[in-house]
């Protein structure tokens, strides 16, 4: 069974980078009807924030990547951790080192005036005096100090290291008993049954430690993938500006979780010429194998054409709850459908789209005075007034069709064209000269509301 598993570190928000290796790890898992599960790798006291926990919790449920069991805290589990080091000690595989602070300065100046990496020397290694007063001991794994480490990569194929050149005799647990990164992943890998890891290319340098751990502790080795990191257009870093943001900001600006998901599985992964998966589809499909060796360049025109397409997709009741978050209600308009689809064709983010709402069913507190002076002329505001009689003189409008009929036949009676009024009355309608089918917006404002906001127009251009 494939187990894969996504494991933040609370220091910071989730990112989109982060994001994206989840799903890979979530699509591989459920392809393989495996198991998909969620650490918080949470060990850093000083540099966690819970907020930060709780928001990558709360990005998860938004797009949907529903795992197995419950979250694991690695903070909930130091006295494992600590078995684990007391093993290793007993086993003679890890080491106390009495180092002082000021020896390993030193140790590391000696060796960058020499032009040499800096590295643990080993002095305490096969230490066996008397320890020394006052000093707290590191605990070190004995790291093979010749030799080659080498792996299948899954993305990028045979990858190996020199031992002498990568390792030295790495610390597992700090001086105060906290252990260590690569540690505590190594170990709860392999006891939540882990046996592929999905992750960033920035990990490879860590693979070696963990391997040398993995076999320290006689645990199986799982299979990695190493996926390039995601860039910006001009090939650098993302930035906040480049989209290097909280996820849960994209939903604050107006995307879909689907079309988030849909944008991060291309960045990185093809089948194809294909550009828009479904969920289902994303499982059916995607096979880590299959990621591209090289980096990804963000694109924003591309997540918003797919954001565009997945309103245009989503149904009424999706919509009408979306709309919610941005301080939108419409579940009563008796025109709701109507409104929807009026609008769904011209939004590209929620956000729009709720700002588009908005101003076709709140009346307009002002006008687009370049409009007005365009379309409002003496004779265009004349017109507008013989509109409204027109309109009053029907008494009731329910429809498109009706508005439309009662238009034309104005219209038609003043030798006009709708090119003479249209413009004037979504002015009225929205305060500017673009909105959807002017029918249909006079439908969805309603009859009443219509009468109302053409008088205040006139009143507004009169005054």
């Amino acid at each position: 069974m494939v187990v894969t598993r996504f494991a933040p570190s609370p220091t910071g928000y989730l990112h989109i980078g982060g994001l994206r290796t989840a799903l890979y790890s979530y699509l591989w898992a459920k392809r393989n009807n495996g198991k998909f599960l969620f650490r918080i790798e949470d060990t850093d006291l000083a540099r966690n924030s819970k907020a930060a926990a709780d928001a990558i919790v709360e990005a998860f449920k938004w797009v949907g990547l529903a795992h197995e069991g419950e979250i694991v805290y690695q903070s909930e589990r130091f006295d494992l951790y600590k078995s684990y080091v007391q093993k290793l000690l007993d086993a003679g595989k890890a080491y106390k080192c009495y180092m002082s602070k000021e020896e390993l300065d030193a140790l590391r100046e000696a060796q960058m005036a020499r032009k040499e990496r800096p590295k643990y020397d080993g002095r305490y290694r096969d230490f066996t005096g008397t320890p020394p007063v006052g000093v707290e001991p590191v605990i070190r794994i004995k790291a093979p100090t010749s030799g080659v480490i080498s792996f299948v990569d899954g993305v990028k194929g045979e990858v190996s290291f020199n031992a002498s050149d990568m390792l030295d005799d790495f610390i597992i647990a700090r001086s105060d008993g906290t252990p260590t990164y690569n540690f505590v992943v190594v170990i709860d890998d392999a006891l939540m049954g882990v046996n592929e890891v999905i992750r960033g290319d920035d990990h490879l340098s860590n693979t070696p430690k963990q391997i040398i751990l993995y076999q320290a502790l006689g645990f199986d080795i799982p299979k990695f993938y190493h996926v390039p990191m995601i860039l910006n257009p001009q090939g650098k870093k993302l930035s906040k500006r480049d989209g290097a943001v909280d996820v849960m900001e994209y939903k604050r600006e107006g995307y879909l979780p689907e079309a988030l998901l849909n944008f991060l599985i291309r960045l990185g992964w093809s089948h194809g010429d294909q550009e828009i998966f479904s969920f289902e589809q994303m499982q059916e499909l995607f096979d880590p194998s299959n990621i591209n060796k090289s980096a990804s360049a963000y694109n924003q025109e591309k997540l918003v054409w797919l954001n565009a397409h997945y309103i245009k997709q989503a149904s009424h009741a999706r919509l009408i709850d979306e709309l919610r978050f941005f301080d939108v209600d419409i579940t009563l308009h008796v025109k709701k459908e109507l409104l929807i689809d009026a609008l769904r064709d011209r939004a590209k983010t929620l956000v729009e789209f709720a700002a588009m709402v908005k101003q076709i069913l709140e009346a307009p507190m002002c006008y687009d005075e370049k409009a007005v002076e365009k379309f409002l002329t003496a004779e265009g505001l004349t017109v507008l007034e013989q509109y409204l009689e027109a309109l009053k003189d029907a008494k009731e409008l329910n429809s498109a069709s009706e508005f439309e009929t009662v238009t034309k036949g104005f219209l038609e009676e003043k030798g006009l064209k709708l090119k003479d009024l249209a413009q004037a009355i979504r002015i009225a309608m929205v305060g500017n000269s673009v909105s959807p089918s002017i029918f249909e917006v006079l439908e969805i404002i309603g009859y009443a509301n219509v009468i109302q906001r053409i008088q205040k127009l006139i009143s507004y251009k009169r005054s």
